[in-house]
């Protein structure tokens, strides 16, 4: 989907990661959305080999994707009753890349005097995630690092066949489940349908077809709760 983000300018990527009632794990309150910035970062794609055996990769921020993001980031705590939004970044290392961005949602944060807003190290939060993760709330970064910390995130509540995402845009937006096609158990019955489900459930939300999208989710959430019916990811046969 890489293509499609680039063409349709898919700025936001948003991945919400909850704790399933009955399907254990670890933690039972994780309840986190992470927001990362979808177009550049070190996935910007601008690589070359410098000499023989030396090869530069450029890591791209800018002030405009910041801001833009940034401000995607406040208006979905705001929207969906949130109350507090992280920044994740390294501007400790990366004092000009991550620097810029740090400000950009510093500035915005000002614009949204009602949201707590925080800002944590990388390298912290990861920390942190692992020990409890019901300290956070709305998380926005860089491209890479929600790439990483958003997996990070689908394992505590049961990994990649339950999280959802969506790829927000000015003009469009795309809604996925984040896993792969998986064509080890193709055409077995075993694929794990929650991430595709609750990504259909962003997606009419996103058309404000809530009463769809409500009924769906409810299905979803009480299928896995009475444990009847469960895929093998969960337990289940």
């Amino acid at each position: 989907n890489l293509a499609l983000r680039k063409e349709f300018n898919l700025y936001a990527n948003v991945r919400p990661c909850r704790s399933l009632e009955g399907y254990k794990t670890l933690y039972d309150d994780v309840d986190v959305v992470t927001i990362r910035e979808n177009t550049e970062g070190e996935y910007s794609g601008i690589e070359h080999e410098i000499v023989d055996g030396v090869v530069q990769s450029i890591k791209l921020i800018t002030e405009e994707a910041s801001k833009r993001v940034a401000e995607y980031a406040f208006q979905y705590a705001k929207n969906n009753n949130r109350k507090k939004v992280t920044v994740v970044h390294k501007a400790n290392i990366m004092r000009m890349s991550d620097g810029l961005f740090l400000r950009c949602v510093r500035d915005m944060a000002q614009k949204y005097p009602e949201i707590q807003f925080e800002e944590k190290y990388l390298d912290t939060v990861c920390l942190n995630m692992v020990q409890n993760p019901g300290k956070y709330d709305v998380l926005v970064m860089p491209n890479l690092y929600g790439d990483i910390l958003s997996d990070m995130c689908a394992g505590l509540v049961g990994g990649l066949g339950l999280t959802p995402s969506g790829n927000m845009g000015l003009n469009g937006a795309l809604f996925e489940s984040v896993h792969g096609t998986a064509p080890d158990i193709a055409g077995k019955d075993l694929a794990n349908p929650t991430a595709l489900l609750l990504s259909a459930v962003m997606m009419l939300r996103h058309m404000e077809l809530n009463t769809y999208a409500d009924k769906i989710e409810r299905a979803a959430f009480e299928t896995i709760k009475e444990s009847k019916y469960l895929t093998g990811d969960l337990g289940g046969r």
